[in-house]
């Protein structure tokens, strides 16, 4: 039987062990209703406090700024819309955001387009970043929010929050960044960073799913998401999750605790893998090789399609993807990668390989040892290929 190998933590996370025992009284033994006024309801109240500080601190944020959501995208869609709707009544209805953002971000901004509000979609370049100049100069004076993640999901690399930050503080004007890789993985510092608001979702971190958290400066003016109670401070009615958002909370401490450590491993493993699979000839590293996420490989083969590379390495035990887990029924190349200049061809063969501090490197080594051979099948049955080797095909 083939190794198995989990390489796509990029995607989601499995529970740690830590966090399924902390949350698992909150199912059997501390069910009681936070917004119950007897005991049991009183201490999963107390749970859900401690839980909401515990976010706060690893964020440097204050407990009142956090707010719990059911993941990364509704956080995401509550931030745009909720400043965009709030500080159009100042007649500020300009937004800008970069190519490559999550979907949760760039749908949300299509749909804000549709109801008249103007968007600026800034160019990331070939290695996947964002120019802070370009961004400044793209301010104008009806900019209401800049919203730009923290690192993408899809080829990892990091974004330069802080000078992002500080050019929307000294123009006045929001910043909204989706955290969603980033937390857990990267420091977060909400107030040195100049961040005004912040998404996150647990299971990215080894938390469970369906539960996340949207970070909302102090003063910071957003409507409701949901109507119909008190709970989340009047803004998002509805009892609370109380044992998802326990199983968040003692995930991202632990996340934070062990990042340095974790860090310097997976970064290692990461390049050896990159330097592994950069000896398959036509093969390409997707976005800066050091500005990206300690476990993110993504990487094209010419002449080959992604889909049948996945199902290959699904067959010898490895799981990966051609992108992110939000799009993989589509059959158009990533958006991602067009953003960063590649034509859809070599678009098509990409492969995002994502490692979290379950991993080894037995884990790298066996994937090492499976993908030339995947990769020299597919190719042997390409018409494109064969086109790419006849030379009838230009670089």
């Amino acid at each position: 039987m083939a190794r198995f190998v989990y390489a796509d933590n990029a995607a989601t996370t499995p529970v740690s062990p830590t966090v399924f025992a902390a949350m698992k009284p909150f199912y059997t033994d501390l069910y009681g209703n936070p917004s119950s006024l007897y005991s049991v309801g009183r201490e999963a109240k107390k749970h859900l406090e401690l839980a909401r500080a515990d976010v706060a601190a690893c964020l440097n944020a204050e407990p009142n700024e956090i707010f719990f959501t059911s993941g990364g995208s509704e956080a995401d869609n509550w931030a745009i819309k909720g400043i965009a709707h709030q500080l159009a009544k100042k007649g500020k209805k300009h937004i800008i955001t970069s190519k490559f953002e999550h979907h949760a971000v760039l749908h949300t901004c299509a749909s804000l387009e549709k109801e008249g509000f103007s968007v600026t979609y800034l160019d990331v370049h070939a290695d996947g970043l964002v120019r802070p100049e370009e961004l400044e100069a793209a301010i104008r004076e009806d900019t209401a929010l800049v919203t730009v993640m923290y690192a993408n999901n899809e080829i990892g690399t990091i974004q330069p929050v802080s000078e992002i930050g500080a050019i929307c503080q000294k123009h006045g004007v929001l910043f909204h960044t989706d955290a969603v890789q980033a937390a857990g993985t990267l420091p977060v510092d909400v107030k040195g960073q100049h961040i005004d608001l912040l998404s996150l979702s647990a299971h990215k971190f080894h938390g469970p799913k369906g539960v996340g958290a949207l970070f909302i400066r102090k003063g910071i003016s957003l409507p409701n998401l949901v109507d119909g109670g008190a709970q989340e401070r009047g803004r998002r009615a509805g009892t609370e999750n109380v044992a998802g958002i326990v199983g968040l909370s003692v995930a991202l401490k632990e996340a934070c605790a062990t990042m340095a450590e974790r860090t310097k491993r997976l970064t290692a493993m990461r390049d050896r893998l990159i330097d592994g699979a950069l000896q398959i000839e036509r093969t390409r590293l997707n976005g800066d090789r050091t500005k990206r996420l300690p476990g993110n490989v993504n990487l094209c083969f010419e002449g080959i399609e992604g889909e049948s590379l996945l199902l290959l390495l699904d067959l010898n035990g490895v799981c990966g993807s051609s992108g992110s887990a939000c799009t993989s029924g589509s059959l158009d190349p990533s958006h991602v990668l067009l953003a960063i200049g590649l034509p859809h061809e070599i678009a098509h063969g990409s492969l995002r390989l994502s490692f979290s501090d379950q991993n080894t490197e037995e884990d790298v080594d066996y994937i090492l040892e499976v993908l030339p051979g995947i990769v020299e099948r597919l190719r042997s049955m390409s018409p494109l290929w064969e086109e790419i080797v006849n030379g009838q095909k230009a670089d």
